[in-house]
């Protein structure tokens, strides 16, 4: 079974635009992964614990594996890239998230899709509406072109020379 899957990138610790880069095409390269659409690279202010801004994306990924795969296999690329979890929210080489599995709805101890903060943030929304805007969202039953219009994006920012 192929479904396409949304997952969000993001980087804030070393070469954050080389790392975004090389994971993307780790992600293009990996069994059972197929790229469909990355979008541009945005600068964004960071959530947390005061750290450098982030640079982020989005891409849609044509999946033959189920949701827990999926998300071992995100964790298994963070780690590659240096990924270290210390505090929640904290400054990261690199961060994928598992946004949306086509329209099915996740909630499990280790998984909840789509993703339970996805909607209250530009950093995402912004950079997947590029991408997908007419991708429902199926717990608001609301295209991701709608959920960007109702977030404050002004903090973040086109990267230039994408």
């Amino acid at each position: 079974m192929k479904v396409n899957s949304a997952i969000a990138l993001g980087s804030n610790l070393g070469d954050s635009r080389s790392i975004l880069e090389a994971a993307t095409e780790t992600l293009a390269q990996t069994p059972g992964i197929v790229l469909k659409a990355k979008s541009s690279l945005y600068k964004t202010k960071a959530v947390g614990p005061p750290q450098p801004d982030y640079i982020n994306a989005a891409a849609i990924l044509q999946v033959e594996m189920m949701p827990q795969l999926l998300l071992k296999t995100l964790l298994q690329i963070e780690n590659k890239f240096g990924r270290v979890r210390q505090e929640r929210w904290g400054a990261r080489t690199l961060d994928l998230d598992l946004l949306l599995y086509g329209d099915f709805i996740v909630n499990a101890p280790n998984l909840q899709i789509p993703h339970p903060r996805m909607r209250e943030r530009a950093f995402v929304l912004v950079p997947l509406a590029e991408i997908a805007p007419d991708w429902v969202e199926p717990i608001s039953d609301c295209a991701i072109k709608e959920l960007v219009k109702q977030v404050d994006c002004s903090g973040v920012h086109l990267l230039v020379g994408n």
